[in-house]
């Protein structure tokens, strides 16, 4: 593989918007689109998605939520009968016009909160027919971007939205972070990227929530990444649709709402996290193919190292290795390929390792080497696997633990801010405060710590910017 031109050819410390662009693309996990905001997700780049939706359906299923799917098109008057909905939104809907203008308009959807809702009005009648709990995968369009990031920021991307409907505010609000929880998992134990879990200040929150919930991590360029959302959606949208049952006591009530959703930007954060100067780094968990076995091939030995690595590969089978034979490439350039497409081992077969009836074993992520006998592979294999998940991890965990600073005044803030940092610092909750802290450093707010006590701000605290007695602790960073 000639480095030049199929290799990275930027550091990631370097340049990481273009070092991101050339891995995204040159892994063959993404490209750009012809239609301006857009995005392609190719084949490599959908096998990850798909561990994603296969690890989350099983999730879904333990917990009683049904898939379904609902039209794409929202009629422009779903939108007005939620207010702050339909304005927080607003900016961001794709409008198909008619065009005689005798009808309304359709909108494409930015989220389905609204074409959901007009259906369970319909279908929820009692009580008995709660808790209603329906996910939906699907496409999604916000109009408003204009330029393209991969898998971060783009026109059109791919979602799941959670929408569940109960009987009490209790079942609400423990599930709501029930969902949140699910989305860590995810996070954390799929996709080995750390995450912290958090509220959304008021200026932050989903339009027409009362709450939202969110988790949050820390790309290695300092910026954050919400990487996941729940929101309470109490009973607002119960009242704007109609939505009504008959309680226990045979009077009619209002149910209580929340919606959640993950979206392909994930994966964005798995090739930001993970990946390095040679390119895509994949976790074991998340890889589709966990393998590859790359035989050593001379002309005298061909036939019998290829049936070698064969035989590796079927002994492997349960980690859907490849098994590279071509003979028109040399070893050195598979290395570099599989690098650059980040599969987790690569296991080497040459001549002198059928002699002493072993193998060679290489780490993507650490590119530590080492000989297996053939009697302890598939044993090996496993166990490296789970270290090198476990590695991810704590690697990204300790590196974002080091970009995190607490800071009890301004000048510190922008310093810190300026350096990259994510800020854990004291506030007000007034909004004007919060938007001026934005304008003079471009940082964000990003989550109120679910911890009760480490939410609470040190008795006498004053906010970080205008001094006025704190009201809570949060992070500060800026984002994508």
């Amino acid at each position: 593989m000639a480095e030049d031109t199929k290799g990275i050819t930027v550091k990631k410390a370097d340049d990481m918007p273009e070092w991101y662009a050339q891995v995204c693309l040159k892994s063959e996990v993404a490209d750009y689109a012809p239609v301006k905001g857009c995005m392609v997700i190719r084949p490599r780049g959908y096998a990850l998605w798909q561990a994603i939706v296969d690890r989350f359906n099983e999730m879904l299923a333990e917990d009683g939520v049904q898939n379904a799917y609902f039209p794409m098109f929202i009629p422009e008057s779903f939108f007005k009968r939620e207010a702050e909905h339909a304005e927080g939104f607003a900016p961001e809907v794709a409008w198909i016009a008619n065009k005689d203008g005798a009808r309304e308009r359709l909108a494409i959807r930015p989220t389905s909160e609204t074409i959901m809702y007009d259906s369970y009005r319909r279908w929820i009648r009692s009580w008995r027919d709660l808790p209603l709990k329906i996910n939906q995968w699907c496409n999604i369009v916000r109009w408003e971007v204009q330029d393209v990031k991969l898998f971060l920021r783009s026109r059109e991307f791919l979602w799941q939205e959670g929408h569940c409907v109960y009987e009490t505010a209790e079942e609400r609000d423990k599930e709501t972070l029930h969902y949140l929880e699910r989305y860590r998992q995810i996070a954390e134990d799929l996709l080995a990227v750390p995450v912290l879990l958090g509220r959304k200040t008021e200026s932050e929150k989903f339009a027409g929530a009362d709450r939202t919930y969110t988790i949050e991590s820390l790309m290695p360029d300092g910026k954050a990444l919400q990487m996941g959302t729940s929101h309470d959606l109490s009973q607002g949208f119960a009242k704007a649709f109609g939505i009504e049952f008959q309680g226990r006591d045979e009077q009619p009530s209002l149910p209580f709402q929340n919606s959640w959703g993950i979206s392909t930007r994930l994966l964005g954060a798995l090739i930001l996290t993970h990946g390095d100067d040679k390119g895509l780094v994949i976790p074991p968990r998340m890889a589709p193919n966990k393998v590859v076995v790359v035989p050593i091939i001379f002309e005298k030995h061909k036939a019998a190292v290829i049936a070698a690595a064969e035989k590796v590969g079927a002994e492997l089978k349960a980690f859907n290795p490849i098994i590279d034979t071509r003979d028109e490439y040399t070893s050195g350039w598979k290395f570099n390929e599989y690098e650059l497409k980040g599969v987790p081992l690569r296991i080497e077969v040459g001549p002198k390792d059928l002699e002493q009836e072993r193998v060679v074993i290489v780490r993507r992520d650490t590119g530590e080497k080492e000989f297996v006998p053939r009697k302890e592979l598939v044993k090996r294999v496993a166990a490296l696997l789970e270290d090198m998940q476990e590695g991810l991890l704590a690697a990204a965990r300790k590196r974002i633990a080091d970009a995190t600073v607490t800071v009890n005044d301004f000048a510190a803030f922008e310093k810190a801010i300026k350096e990259k940092k994510m800020v854990f610092t004291s506030h007000c909750g007034d909004a004007d405060c919060e938007a001026k802290i934005k304008e003079r450093t471009a940082a964000t707010s990003r989550c109120i710590p679910l911890d009760e006590k480490r939410a609470t701000p040190a008795k006498g605290a004053t906010c970080v910017l205008c001094g006025e007695p704190a009201t809570y602790a949060l992070y500060f960073a800026r984002s994508y």
